[in-house]
């Protein structure tokens, strides 16, 4: 998991080294300082930028919600103008699964792009929540539960029951997605 944010040339570069060098398929950006620090990322072809916009942690709530004199939230700007950036095929976007019913407002504005979501589990988010809020017409929603599965024992049991918690999750995506695509 590589998360970056910075100016042009220097996003130039690690755009470079993790697509071209290491072969990554995606990569985690931040948007705030504007386009130059993101389009190096989607000048790749079949690779993603993942664009931060409305996260699950607690110090999201000190910018993200923030509202401009129109009332629009920040997380709101950021998904209008970074759309403008790349396409449904290049980019995505973080939004957290503690988030559920923003998720539907994210949905409003990219109806079309993937969205990639965690907090499930361990922070709380619920995954119907987040597929009846977030899923679009060909699912659209890469979900990441990491800490639910990896810390759910700290004892020898340990890979048998994250592999329980990960069927479990399975489990409940498969009956999610066959009640909302049919």
């Amino acid at each position: 998991d590589a998360k970056r944010g910075d100016i042009g040339n220097t996003a130039t570069r690690y755009a470079e080294a993790f697509f071209k060098h290491m072969n990554f398929d995606s990569i985690t950006v931040a948007p705030y300082m504007g386009k130059d620090s993101v389009t190096p990322f989607l000048e790749f072809e079949g690779k993603w930028a993942i664009v931060l916009a409305l996260t699950s942690n607690p110090g999201s709530l000190d910018f993200q919600l923030l509202e401009d004199a129109s009332g629009k939230p920040l997380y709101q700007s950021v998904l209008e103008k970074s759309q403008t950036w790349g396409s449904t095929e290049n980019l995505m976007y973080v939004v957290g699964a503690t988030r559920g019913e923003l998720i539907g407002e994210v949905r409003k504005t990219v109806p079309e792009h993937f969205l990639l979501v965690p907090g499930v589990g361990a922070q709380g988010g619920s995954l119907a929540d987040v597929a009846r809020f977030g899923m679009n017409s060909s699912c659209g929603l890469l979900v990441n539960s990491s800490r639910g599965i990896i810390y759910a024992s700290k004892e020898k049991d340990f890979a048998k029951v994250a592999r329980q918690e990960a069927q479990k999750l399975q489990l409940e995506m498969k009956d999610l997605l066959d009640q909302y695509l049919k």
